[in-house]
């Protein structure tokens, strides 16, 4: 009776922790080909927690791995979770096991993966050369984003060669990416494989005929070719066909149509909290699968009252995963609220159509919830003092006035006397001026003299030492600082830098850095110039005492 006690507590204890287990895997493809990759999903709320892939090495080979983070609201309280997204490309057909993944202190569940080998593959084992096609689906909806990957097996050397797949009637082939090298083993023979892949996207219903792969090249071939002349090292093949049943559009779709896989939307970055006048900023991230960046439509600005929405230009980011086009759209929205309160910020959602289902599907976000406090040197709203105070005074005479939230009104019938006393004022002040200006005698040329209680000429603000390490280490235009910092008063630019010098040499040193700064000269026979010209120091033009020559009158006269 004990043990049975025990058994039972134990699993009470255990079920609510796994019903709350917030780490979790899964497929996006319960069953490929050989030769075909898949993608694994494995999501953990755990922090900086990474899973532990060495027991996928056994059977996989892990291609590609990148992580995203996602923020979501339930209830009022605020989660984050990672997602870790595996290319993995299995290493043998049949039936694979994905064992559990140990990521920090929690397991995944177990899956199974079904690996078919392709019928080509079986059939052209025994050759040396052989090429075929694959589609990620055979069944596609008009207007779906089809994944095809060409592959090239080749179990002798190449030289040189050409993979190309001829466009189908009724549809749209545009070639994706690169190349990709790598090699597997098929029947017990080690083949090197060469993939390109294409986006099909069928512009009709019916059977779409897709033409055979196409390779053209040479091999290596052996010293007997060359000596009697052969042509044994042409290589010219070409794949089977591939007939894709396309399916019409079904009625009462959601429109905009748009034929994925999967959809999936979250919040990558909320803001705690909102100031008013100040912007926060919303972040909001839209995987989608099976389709590319042309096909999704405008993901609009959500409309908040009570706020201005400022929407930057999406991001997309496009990759293919288990020969299935993906794309990832991310759009920021800068949020500035008006007032102090609660924001809500209502969920965008997008309609979309389930190919695998067959079945109108729809993501939605949900609604934010978010504190709004007064910014920092936001006006706050304070109420007027006349509107719940005092009341207005009937109108009486022509010399009655309001008293209206503590500020006398002026009268309206002293508004025309006030505007002629101003006008009178100005065309007074106007007279004034001229007439100040024309009994001024003018002065081609002032000399201000330095008066015993003037203060005295600024120190300069660099050395020479500042210019050999300007002229060893930095640019022509730490150099021009430098130069101008080494006059007493500093230099305004280098044309008043050339003439306070009284050396030839070391103008000419200076000419030849403006011209190596503003008109092409050469930046190297200048920075020499000047080591040589300004060996000794700058060499100033004496001044007469406490007097500084200005060509022009001075603007405000004393």
């Amino acid at each position: 009776m004990k043990y049975r006690i025990c058994i039972l507590l134990a699993v009470l204890l255990t079920w609510p922790v796994s019903l709350l287990a917030a780490t979790r895997a899964w497929l996006e493809q319960p069953q490929v080909t050989l030769g075909q990759a898949v993608t694994l999903n494995v999501e953990t709320d755990a922090v900086s927690a990474t899973p532990d892939l060495t027991p996928l090495l056994r059977d996989f080979e892990v291609e590609g791995q990148s992580d995203s983070r996602s923020v979501r609201l339930v209830n009022g309280r605020m989660s984050a979770s990672t997602t870790f997204s595996l290319t993995l490309r299995p290493r043998r057909a049949g039936t694979l096991a994905i064992p559990a993944l140990q990521v920090g202190s929690e397991r995944t569940a177990p899956l199974t993966l079904e690996v078919g080998a392709t019928a080509t593959a079986r059939a052209a084992a025994n050759g040396l050369v052989f090429v075929e096609t694959e589609v990620d689906d055979p069944n596609p909806y008009v207007q779906q984003s089809v994944g095809v990957t060409v592959r090239l097996y080749y179990a002798t050397p190449l030289v040189s060669g050409q993979l190309d797949l001829d466009p189908p009637d009724g549809a749209l082939l545009q070639r994706v990416g690169e190349i990709v090298q790598s090699s597997r083993e098929i029947d017990g023979r080690r083949y090197s494989t060469a993939e390109r892949r294409f986006l099909l996207v069928p512009e009709r219903s019916g059977a779409l005929t897709l033409p055979g792969a196409r390779f053209q090249g040479r091999g290596a071939g052996g010293w007997m070719d060359d000596l009697l002349g052969g042509n044994s090292r042409v290589v010219d093949i070409t794949g089977a066909p591939r007939t894709l049943q396309v399916r019409a559009q079904p009625a009462g779709a959601p429109q905009p149509w748009l034929p994925v896989r999967d959809l999936r939307m979250r919040y990558t970055a909320v803001p705690q909290q909102l100031r008013t006048g100040e912007a926060g900023t919303l972040t909001v991230e839209t995987t989608v699968v099976g389709a590319t960046q042309a096909q999704l439509p405008e993901l609009p600005a959500p409309s908040i009252p009570g706020a201005q929405v400022f929407a930057e230009p999406p991001q997309f980011d496009e990759r293919f995963a288990g020969g299935t086009p993906q794309v990832t759209l991310t759009r920021r929205y800068s949020v500035v609220p008006s007032q102090a309160g609660t924001l809500v910020v209502p969920g965008t959602a997008m309609a979309w159509w389930d190919v695998r289902a067959g079945a109108a599907r729809r993501a939605t976000l949900p609604d934010l919830t978010l504190p709004v406090v007064v910014g920092t040197g936001a006006p706050s709203s304070m109420p007027f003092a006349g509107a719940a105070g005092a009341a207005a005074t009937p109108s009486g005479g022509a010399g009655d006035d309001i008293l209206l939230g503590g500020e006398r009104r002026v009268p309206p019938h002293l508004w025309p006397w006030l505007a002629a006393g101003f006008a009178l004022l100005w065309l007074t002040t106007l007279l004034w001026g001229l007439t100040r200006r024309a009994g001024a005698s003018p002065a081609p040329r002032t000399r201000v003299r330095a008066s015993a209680g003037a203060p005295a000429i600024a120190p300069a603000t660099h050395t020479a030492a500042d210019l050999k390490r300007a002229l060893d280490a930095g640019g022509l235009d730490d150099i021009e600082d430098v130069l101008r910092g080494m006059a007493r008063p500093a230099a305004a630019d280098l044309d008043d830098l050339h003439r306070r010098l009284a050396s030839s040499s070391q103008r000419t040193a200076v000419e030849l850095l403006r011209r190596a700064r503003w008109a092409g000269g050469d930046a190297a026979q200048a920075r020499a110039a000047l080591r040589e010209a300004f060996r000794g120091g700058p060499r100033w033009q004496a001044a007469e005492p406490g007097e500084v020559e200005e060509p022009l009158p001075p603007l405000y006269p004393r």
